[in-house]
């Protein structure tokens, strides 16, 4: 029969058979792994239909890496030839020490194997039990940072101060601009948006205390917190992230260093004091947002200034600058757990990192929407 070559791969073979019923395969080239799912597809089709009593394989002109060994190993117990006697040649002796690793069990087990599709329940259950254990972890770290801020406030020399410094320069001072920058464009929309309905009612000048009110409640201490999760809270979870891959945490553990109190405690308490420093800036940064509008509107300064003054209370005040600290526990806590909980492999940071914002931005939204409920059920 007419002979049968690869083309367009790194590896190249011919295939013969001979009228007496034996077979010869041979390689040139490189067999690796890109190459090797490829020619094992083909090698199959082509085998398919050939029966041979012996077959010979020739691969001296052929080099291989693991992956490549493999699809000889499958050749040479007559995986794709049943029947035939099968003859390896050319082989080098290293390559020979490495197929011999290779066994027929790993190779039924494979073929055997049948993907298996769960059911809704199991899933559900699945999921579940993830999320119980990850209760369970968050509990427990709670436990751990709170007896480790505990001890710091009764004995400060605990607490690496240096540190502390250190974030808070680097995930406060460093992020007023772009937080100044954010929120007094929100203040602008803002005063924008509500203006015109406003006017239908003859109130325009009430946006003023609107925008107080709104700046100083909730979008001074959220935004405020979003830019920090955003921003510094990928920062700690993907550095927590590097040292557990690098194995740095088990090196603090060996010298009886706990991670929590060395690492955590000071990124939390660093969070918990610069998430009102932020929010100060945030309010006002949306106030001046506001105020150019206001002033576009026809508005008198001192009108505006008075407006603002008069809807807003000390109890605003407080109630967003009390929003932020808790907001700041949340990020930094969280953050540090998710990068705590890094697994292995060169995507384990990235997803660490992408689940301490996704989950501080979903825990600052649920608090948010506790801590209003709470306050507007006490005022009442």
């Amino acid at each position: 029969m007419p002979e049968k070559s690869s083309v367009d791969l790194p590896v190249r073979w011919n295939l013969s058979v001979r009228p007496d019923g034996t077979g010869k395969l041979e390689f040139a080239g490189e067999l690796d792994a890109e190459s090797t799912p490829v020619a094992w597809r083909s090698l199959e089709s082509e085998l398919a239909g050939i029966k041979v009593a012996s077959f010979e394989i020739d691969v001296r002109q052929l080099v291989c890496d693991s992956a490549g060994l493999a699809l000889l190993y499958h050749l040479s117990i007559g995986g794709m030839t049943p029947g035939a006697i099968v003859n390896l040649t050319g082989l080098s002796p290293e390559l020979q020490h490495l197929l011999r690793s290779f066994s027929k069990e790993d190779f039924q087990a494979l073929q055997e194997h049948e993907p298996t599709c769960s059911s809704f329940v199991e899933d559900v259950g699945a999921a579940t039990g993830s999320w119980l254990r990850d209760l369970r972890q968050q509990v427990e770290f709670i436990g751990e940072v709170t007896l480790g801020v505990m001890k710091s406030l009764f004995r400060p020399r605990l607490m690496h101060w240096k540190e502390v410094f250190r974030v808070f320069e680097v995930a406060g001072v460093n992020a007023l601009p772009v937080v100044s920058l954010l929120t007094f464009l929100v203040g602008m929309v803002i005063a924008f948006e509500s203006a015109q309905p406003l006017e239908q009612l003859g109130a325009q000048v009430f946006v003023a205390n609107l925008l107080g009110l709104v700046m100083s409640r909730e979008l001074g201490p959220v935004m405020a917190a979003i830019m920090l999760a955003g921003r510094s809270g990928s920062a700690f979870a993907a550095e927590l992230g590097t040292m557990k891959v690098n194995e740095e945490l088990n090196a603090l553990q060996t010298m009886g260093l706990s991670p929590v109190q060395f690492l955590v405690v000071q990124r939390v308490v660093a969070g918990i004091l610069l998430t009102p420093v932020l929010t100060i800036f945030a309010m006002y940064a949306g106030l001046l947002g506001g105020i150019p509008v206001l002033l576009g509107l026809g508005f008198p300064l001192r009108m505006v200034l008075h407006q603002v003054q008069s809807g807003l209370h000390f109890g605003d005040l407080a109630e967003g600058l009390s929003k932020s600290i808790v907001f700041g526990a949340i990020v930094a806590s969280v953050s540090c757990l998710r990068g705590l909980q890094t697994g292995e492999g060169p995507r384990a940071v990235g997803e660490s990192t992408t689940r301490s914002v996704v989950s501080s931005i979903l825990l600052i939204i649920l608090a948010d929407a506790i801590i209003a409920a709470v306050t507007y059920t006490l005022r009442k």
